[in-house]
């Protein structure tokens, strides 16, 4: 069985993207993400709690996040809270900051930055200790779901980064020979990690 998913802009009024994340889940999606950029549209995070009170069974997500307009500590508490509000159907879209970076006049992070704060963000939403720059740090409360990483990547270094940590990929293109070319990638990065 496949599982699509449908991507929203989280343009005003928010009770239109509730709407439409309800009717997707009524159409059999099994997915329903937002785009992430704070300056271009609302901010997603408020917007899932008013999409998971209206569901019970679509799995919601940002498509995509980014580790430095928001911080991986601020990331892993807010989806730990959705997790708990929405019974465990978040997932974490997360990239290096195209959109959200580019239109405050800034470039993008680092693949390594990416790498350590989605391994830093999965911990600390799950509830257990990480080490921040030498401070041991934990969210107490967290951790009755284990939050699905999904990176954006298109180079090689970050297809083998989201091989090596991330439960799924995001490609902007579904030509079968971009997807080929990036399997290989992927690949390299899951045999690295075990």
């Amino acid at each position: 069985m496949l599982d699509f998913g449908v991507s929203f802009m989280a343009d005003p009024p928010a009770r239109d993207v509730v709407a439409r994340t309800a009717l997707a889940e009524s159409l059999g999606f099994s997915y329903a993400w937002l785009w992430d950029s704070h300056v271009l549209w609302q901010d997603p995070y408020p917007i899932f709690a008013l999409c998971a009170q209206a569901t019970s069974r679509i799995h919601l997500g940002t498509c995509v996040t980014n580790p430095v307009t928001r911080d991986p500590t601020v990331t892993a508490s807010a989806m730990a809270t959705l997790q708990e509000i929405s019974g465990g159907r978040m997932e974490l879209g997360i990239g290096r900051g195209d959109s959200a970076q580019r239109v405050l006049g800034r470039t993008p992070v680092s693949v390594g930055h990416l790498e350590r704060a989605c391994v830093e963000i999965r911990e600390l939403a799950a509830g257990r200790e990480i080490d921040l720059d030498g401070t041991p740090v934990r969210i107490p409360w967290a951790g009755a779901h284990e939050l699905p990483i999904w990176v954006a990547a298109y180079g090689p270094k970050a297809l083998r980064l989201a091989g090596r940590v991330a439960d799924g990929v995001i490609l902007q293109l579904a030509d079968p020979y971009v997807i080929e070319w990036s399997l290989r990638y992927l690949e390299e990065g899951a045999t690295e990690a075990g």
